[in-house]
C-alpha cells in the first residue's frame, strides 16, 4: 500500500475531509498505476476518488475503539523518530 495513505480513525479532533480525500485519490492513484488519469480516463478516476472518499468517511466514521485518542503531533514526532533511526 502506498506510504502516503495515513491512519483516519482515533484521531482528536476527527480525520477532516481533506484527509480522507487526500487518502482516497492516493489509493485510486495506486490501483490506477498512475498520478493523473488521461483526458479520456478523467471521469472515471474521479468517480473513482468520490467513492472510495465516501467509503472512506463511513468506515472511518462507524469504527469504535476503546483507546485514547491520538494526536497529530504526537504521531508525527513517532515518525519523525522512526525516521531518524531508519535514516541514521
Amino acid at each position: 500500500m502506498c506510504r502516503s495513505i495515513r491512519t483516519l480513525h482515533n484521531f482528536d479532533p476527527p480525520a477532516t475531509d481533506e484527509e480522507v480525500e487526500a487518502a482516497a485519490l492516493q489509493y485510486v492513484r495506486k490501483i490506477a498505476g498512475a498520478a493523473r488519469p488521461s483526458r479520456a480516463n478523467q471521469a472515471a478516476f474521479r468517480l473513482a476518488v468520490d467513492q472510495v472518499a465516501a467509503s472512506t468517511r463511513t468506515l472511518v466514521d462507524s469504527l469504535v475503539t476503546s483507546s485514547a485518542p491520538r494526536t497529530r503531533e504526537a504521531e508525527a514526532a513517532k515518525a519523525e523518530a522512526r525516521a531518524r533511526r531508519r535514516f541514521a
